[in-house]
């Protein structure tokens, strides 16, 4: 997967957004593998995925519906922002371990 930037986190954030609290765990790690497997596609044929795009966690996440963003004050969104952020810890801690490729 390719650098994730603030940007990535904001948009899979508003993804989650919508979807039910109990299902956003299973979704980030969904969107993880698919922006993953994008950016392995990407290197291989040069070419953007034709469905989770170049490889980058938003290009994943926004094919999806996704939320406008709210304030940072709101209780939900900030559930989604520690959601993000402890997935792609997780991720990345399991792809240092070699569980990811």
């Amino acid at each position: 997967m390719r650098a994730i930037l603030h940007g990535d986190v904001t948009a899979a954030a508003r993804v989650l957004l919508l979807r039910p609290p109990e299902a956003r765990a299973g979704f980030i790690r969904r969107l993880l593998s698919e922006a993953d497997a994008a950016d392995r596609y990407r290197k291989r044929t040069g070419r953007a995925h034709p469905h989770w795009g170049n490889g980058c966690l938003m290009a994943a996440a926004l094919k999806y519906e996704a939320a406008p963003e709210p304030f940072l004050s709101d209780r939900d969104y900030a559930e989604c922002m520690v959601i993000v952020l402890e997935a792609i810890i997780a991720w990345r801690s399991d792809a240092a371990r070699g569980r990811n490729c």
